[in-house]
């Protein structure tokens, strides 16, 4: 039975023309099924395969290389919450930011709360230095978020 909507396999099919080859389109196929799915399940993979006319192995290959794609056993939440580590983060508070929120959501980071809303995990550096200590919620940048603004931040997340 696929896993993929009609919807989802012509959106893949719509960056087609955007690159100079069907291969070049896996990053971009996993990131549109994670973002439906959260997470990338093998049956999709086999389908992403079929359309760029590439092996189920090498698609799982550019998955596995990276740690932002989730297998069916570790789907991601609702949304998901990246805590800068960087350096400025760090120096300003974001070590102790990510370690309230793992608290308050009692997951470790790369976990998922248990109402299945939040994702938390780790950035090195998510690039808002100057707002540090800085948090990304899902693709979106958050400036100065201090321990003091953690609670709300989570309320927010779970509405």
């Amino acid at each position: 039975m696929p896993v993929l909507s009609e919807a989802l396999k012509e959106k893949i099919k719509s960056y087609f023309p955007r690159y100079p080859s069907k291969q070049a389109v896996t990053l971009p196929a996993l990131h549109l099924v994670q973002d439906e799915l959260r997470c990338v399940p093998l049956e999709a993979i086999r389908e992403i395969a079929d359309l760029l006319d590439l092996s189920p192995a090498e698609v799982h290959d550019t998955m596995s290389f990276y740690g932002i794609f989730r297998d069916e056993q570790h789907k991601l939440g609702k949304r998901r919450l990246w805590v800068c580590r960087g350096l400025a983060c760090a120096l300003r508070g974001g070590e102790e930011v990510l370690a309230s929120v793992c608290e308050k959501l009692k997951v470790a980071p790369g976990g998922t709360s248990e109402d299945g809303k939040i994702t938390v995990e780790f950035a090195e550096c998510i690039g808002v230095c100057e707002g540090a200590p800085a948090v990304l919620i899902d693709d979106s940048g958050r400036p100065d978020v201090t321990l003091d603004k953690v609670d709300a931040l989570l309320t927010e997340l779970r509405a």
